[in-house]
């Protein structure tokens, strides 16, 4: 079992990757692989809706959405990580969710997925809920923790503070590791994935 942790700051070992690691830590205890893709500082290109990623199943743009994408068969479990900007996560990440989502969700279904913030003071449960969303519309079953998931501070030695903030990291790893676990003893036991209906797309505009 693997699970991919995004970390979705500029900074590559601040605040959001100080919380990444703390789930990371706990999910390695219980002998699960993880990776942290740190995305960098460089700009993320935004999706220019082209439509080319349902021909190929890529984006158009060769970057490190591809390479999760390339990778996607073999993660079991995606956790998102974000700092608070303006009560929102960073428009980095969210130009990298967008396209990943749209060019790979359809293979998004059963992977579990979670969120964290990270934030000084406000707007960590707004940023918290704009994540996952893409969870949501995916078919992917979102994990919970004992908080909503956000650590508080304005350095990572202030985050290694925040003792409930770290506790609700670790508690999201212990219920991630229990339910992947759950879920490869179902598979085990002949409990496949469900079979979903052909998607409906309904729009709004009234047909005379």
């Amino acid at each position: 079992m693997k699970v991919l942790l995004i970390n979705g700051s500029p900074n590559e070992h601040g605040c959001t990757y100080t919380a990444l690691s703390e789930t990371a830590e706990t999910l390695q205890k219980h002998g699960i692989d993880t990776e942290i893709l740190y995305l960098g500082k460089k700009p993320v290109a935004g999706c220019i809706a082209c439509g080319k990623c349902r021909e190929t199943g890529k984006c158009v743009f060769d970057d490190k959405v591809n390479e999760v994408i390339d990778k996607l068969d073999s993660i079991d479990a995606i956790v998102v990580g974000s700092p608070v900007y303006y009560a929102g996560p960073s428009g980095q990440l969210t130009a990298f969710l967008d396209r990943l989502f749209y060019s790979g969700g359809g293979r998004m279904a059963g992977k579990l997925g979670a969120s964290v913030v990270s934030c000084r003071r406000g707007g960590a449960s707004a940023a918290f809920d704009r994540l996952n969303k893409y969870f949501t519309i995916s078919s992917m079953p979102v994990v919970s923790s004992q908080y909503w998931n956000q650590v508080h501070g304005f350095t990572p030695e202030d985050v290694r503070k925040d003792g409930e903030g770290l506790q609700t990291m670790r508690t999201l790893g212990e219920n991630m590791a229990w339910l992947l676990k759950c879920i490869e003893a179902g598979c085990e036991k002949g409990i496949s994935l469900p079979e979903y209906e052909e998607r409906i797309a309904t729009h709004f505009i009234m047909q005379k």
